[in-house]
């Protein structure tokens, strides 16, 4: 990954292996559409406004990135030929998910494989398109990936390659730091308090021997109280800032008290985040491809398959993971209200339970990783029959 910054925020580049071939569009359009994340949008509700556009899937909001951003993808390969899709419709559509996250920092990830010459949008609107997105679309976009490349971009990109890490050079000067490229300190043993990027068996050790780590016992307290009712709780995401503030209380072992920040999604926040950065998922690493399987199991069986998978589980790890999961159950009951279906809320857990050893989730393993997510939270009561730990907690 390459990366530069301008005054539109921090823009990388990721170029993967396969060349983008536009001698395509002479042989019509394809609809090869890779395997995508399970949406959180309202493209299959046919009373929303922009259901024209939505229901192509061009335009997904799955979750957030490793920062606690939400994560904003946009799928050329989507795109239907330009005489069945309203472009300025599609921009409109953009604007309209986008006013719903830009007042926090999100990333946003383009996916430039797929647009040809029969589903291209116009120069114009692209000129209309430039000028719509004003400052209040760029001043929290911090992280732009555009995957899948064309020659063209590359070539643009080596051009101004020079140019830019010059830029990088005077911002580092400017600000009395060091280039990106300097070599940073090995990182310091964790704090006795430590909460974030630490084993559960270093918190339970560090704490009396309590299961449940404190971070979770207490976001899942607060949100239980006061955040079940909550439109899209889990789905939106709190200045980054913040969110560092709160790890570091937590990591200092100083009280945090969630009233004070007067925002729910503050905590649900902190517990995606807490999730994400344990050494090892909680869903282990040795069950990664069992969870990946599952998809190949018959539906009538799959709900016994993940049963069985989680008896797998060492203790520890199944206490915590239980406790969460009858949590997210609770939440989903009230999806009438909070729109936090079981569906909805494996988008935004799935990724942060289970991940590889080596590398990271890949869009094709999202299916089977929020599809058996999914099912704990639906299915919680049957999955987590069979064992019944001496010291279980739940919320």
């Amino acid at each position: 990954m390459v990366s530069y910054s301008n005054h539109y925020g921090n823009v990388s580049t990721h170029e993967l292996q396969k060349e983008e071939d536009e001698e395509q569009g002479r042989h019509g359009y394809r609809p090869d559409r890779p395997p995508a994340p399970r949406r959180v949008s309202f493209s299959q509700d046919t009373s929303h406004p922009y259901y024209d556009v939505a229901r192509h899937g061009i335009l997904q909001v799955t979750g957030d990135d490793n920062y606690g951003r939400k994560l904003v993808i946009f799928s050329s390969c989507l795109m239907p030929p330009s005489h069945q899709l309203n472009h300025h419709h599609l921009l409109q559509y953009l604007m309209y998910t986008l006013d719903q996250y830009v007042e926090s920092d999100y990333t946003v990830v383009y996916f430039h494989h797929g647009l040809r010459s029969c589903n291209k949008p116009s120069l114009h609107w692209l000129r209309n398109a430039y000028r719509e997105f004003d400052r209040k679309y760029k001043k929290n976009l911090k992280a732009l990936y555009v995957v899948h490349p064309t020659n063209f971009i590359r070539i643009i990109w080596n051009i101004f390659q020079p140019l830019i890490r010059h830029d990088e050079r005077l911002q580092a000067a400017q600000k009395g730091g060091l280039h990106p490229s300097s070599k940073t300190p090995p990182p310091r043993p964790p704090l006795p308090t430590q909460q974030f990027g630490v084993s559960l068996q270093y918190i339970a050790e560090k704490n009396q021997g309590v299961m449940i780590p404190p971070v979770m016992s207490q976001t899942v307290a607060y949100l239980k109280d006061n955040g079940l009712q909550t439109e899209g709780i889990f789905r939106r995401s709190a200045r980054v800032q913040l969110i560092k503030d709160v790890q570091k209380l937590y990591n200092q072992g100083k009280p945090v008290v969630f009233e004070q920040y007067g925002d729910i999604h503050v905590p649900a926040v902190i517990l995606k985040t807490f999730l994400r950065e344990l050494p090892e998922p909680l869903l282990t690493f040795p069950l990664y491809h069992q969870i990946q399987d599952v998809v190949r199991v018959e539906s009538s069986l799959r709900v016994t398959t993940c049963k069985h998978i989680l008896e797998r589980l060492p203790e520890h790890n199944y206490m915590v993971l239980k406790y969460l999961l009858c949590f997210l159950n609770m939440v989903s009951q009230q999806s009438i209200i909070n729109k936090m279906s079981p569906s909805n809320l494996a988008c935004v857990f799935g990724v942060n339970l289970s991940w590889p050893s080596q590398g990271s989730v890949s869009l094709t393993s999202l299916t089977p990783l929020n599809i058996f997510t999914e099912i704990l939270i639906e299915h919680y009561h049957t999955v987590f029959s069979s064992r019944c730990p001496q010291a279980e907690v739940l919320p």
